[in-house]
């Protein structure tokens, strides 16, 4: 498999796009006035403490206070961690009122986990955690878990035992040992281990004297996460158009993606390329085509099928439809075949779009248990791959398919689009009849409520075109019935719903 992470930079924006085998699997937008703040820590105050949702209402300097809940408080020292390695922060732990972990005007030193989306504030923890690119670093606990997504047993005990052997030496602080790490050198570890202790000491020593408000620790920029998080064995180029931001990831790669040897380091590095071509590289690899058709409800399956993605306020749903694939055989495989598909392209188009919380799939109806578990193992497969936590839950009885997938930053059609100021967001607009018949009301209220011996009606041209054409006998029934004269004016910069009545 081929895999190439692109990363486009414009002096008021940054895209990267992660390419498998040609076609476009992730998209990250960073821009300059609306950075991400996911990852920073400040030091806050508390504003208000409300115990009827054991949470609390954070002031961090940002637009919206933030939100604090009693879970994401930090409590006592943690216990050891158990030997499946499991992540530290969710274990169970005993539940307290809020009143009694925080109050009003106390002053925390925060991190944020999720940004801003929509009218809520951004979320919060005190439980302090600072990626690298093989660990995250928990100071406030003790605990060395390793990544479920490292699955081999003999891996897993080596690189727990090792970490908590660097551990125990530099401090004691706890440890997630991330995905990256798998097979990596005891010195690539200390390595990482090394800059997480410098930056917490950094962090700590800033938060002394910060004021309340203050940004103490900001995580990277989006090119230098990406080649963090991103850049795996199996990516085989990282190709920017900047310059200057070329430059930076390579020291960067050489710096602070420690390698076991000087020539693996050196093929690290080797990976980045600046790209220096004549056409725009998003445009080569057909990546702004992508995002064009990534807006779009529906997307085109090969068979012939399509799905059609709605987002709402509270949940993602995904339609699959046959379209006009007949298949060869018989109703049930060109079902299944068809689901197959979608479940890969669902996966995908998750990812792409990023799309969190509740999401709904209504795969077509199949008959055949096993092809319910066949198309089922292959939509969790295809999630494998995803960087984001996915829980798939079997069929319904219903024949739905619910899965969630964590939300930390608002979908790419959020991100990209806001809602339509003709029709305010609802999808559709309202006929040109429906908007005709208010209009008459409008009259009729108009001239009961004021004093006038004419009326002037402004409104779209395709409204005043039915009005004066469609409607005209209409229009002399009305003035006949208010004893008023009324006339029609249409403005090209009023939209299908807009009309103003102005009594003369």
């Amino acid at each position: 498999m081929s895999e190439e992470i692109l990363i486009n930079v414009t002096p008021r924006e940054t895209r990267v796009a992660v390419v498998e085998n040609g076609m476009l699997q992730e998209l990250h937008i960073e821009r300059g006035w609306r950075r991400g703040v996911v990852g920073n820590i400040y030091k806050g105050k508390v504003q208000r403490v409300m115990p009827g949702m054991q949470a609390a209402f954070v002031d961090i300097g940002l637009e919206r206070a933030a939100f604090l809940h009693a879970n994401d408080v930090m409590r006592a020292p943690q216990p050891e961690g158990d030997a499946n390695g499991e992540h530290p922060l969710g274990q169970a732990a005993p539940t307290l009122p809020v009143t009694e972990l925080l109050r009003d005007g106390q002053e925390i030193v925060v991190q944020v986990v999720k940004d801003p989306i929509g009218s809520k504030g951004a979320r919060l923890t005190t439980q302090i955690s600072i990626p690298s690119r093989y660990l995250v670093l928990l100071p406030q606990s003790r605990v060395v878990g390793v990544s479920a997504r490292i699955e081999d047993d003999v891996e897993r005990t080596r690189l727990k035992t090792l970490v908590s052997e660097l551990s125990a030496a530099t401090g004691g602080h706890g440890y997630i040992v991330r995905t990256n790490a798998e097979g990596q050198s005891a010195e690539a570890l200390a390595e990482d281990i090394a800059y997480l202790q410098r930056a917490w000491a950094l962090i700590e020593h800033t938060t002394t004297d910060a004021r309340v408000g203050v940004r103490v620790y900001e995580d990277l920029t989006l090119p230098m996460r990406a080649v963090r998080d991103l850049m795996r064995r199996d990516v085989d180029k990282v190709k920017v158009d900047s310059r200057d931001t070329y430059e930076k990831l390579c020291i960067f790669a050489a710096q602070y993606l420690p390698a076991p040897g000087p020539a693996e380091q050196a093929r690290l590095v080797d990976r980045i390329e600046c790209y220096t071509g004549t056409r725009p590289i998003f445009d080569l690899y057909g990546v702004e085509d992508e995002i064009a058709r990534a807006l779009n409800k529906e997307v085109p399956l090969k068979s012939g099928g399509y799905l059609v993605i709605d987002q709402t306020e509270a949940m993602t749903t995904v339609d699959v439809n046959t379209g006009s694939f007949l298949g060869q055989r018989n109703l049930e495989e060109t079902v299944f075949r068809t689901n197959l598909e979608a479940a890969q392209a669902v996966a995908r188009q998750l990812r792409l779009r990023n799309l969190g919380g509740i999401i709904i799939i209504d795969f077509i109806d199949m008959v055949d248990a096993e092809h319910k578990r066949q198309v089922l193992r292959t939509l969790e497969k295809s999630l494998s791959k995803d960087h984001a936590k996915t829980t798939v839950y079997d069929f319904s009885p219903l024949g739905l398919v619910e899965m969630t997938r964590k939300r930390t930053v608002e979908s790419l059609e959020r991100q990209l689009g806001e809602a339509c100021g003709a029709c305010g967001g609802r999808g559709i607009v309202k006929t040109v009849e429906t908007v005709t018949y208010e209009i008459f009301r409008e009259i009729v209220r108009a001239v009961r409520q004021f004093e006038a011996e004419r009326l002037l009606v402004i409104a779209s041209p395709k409204v005043v075109s039915t009005i004066t054409d469609e409607e005209s006998a209409a229009v002399v029934e009305l003035e006949e019935f208010l004893g008023k004269s009324i006339r029609f004016q249409s403005d090209e910069q009023y939209l299908q719903e807009q009309f103003d009545v102005v009594l003369l």
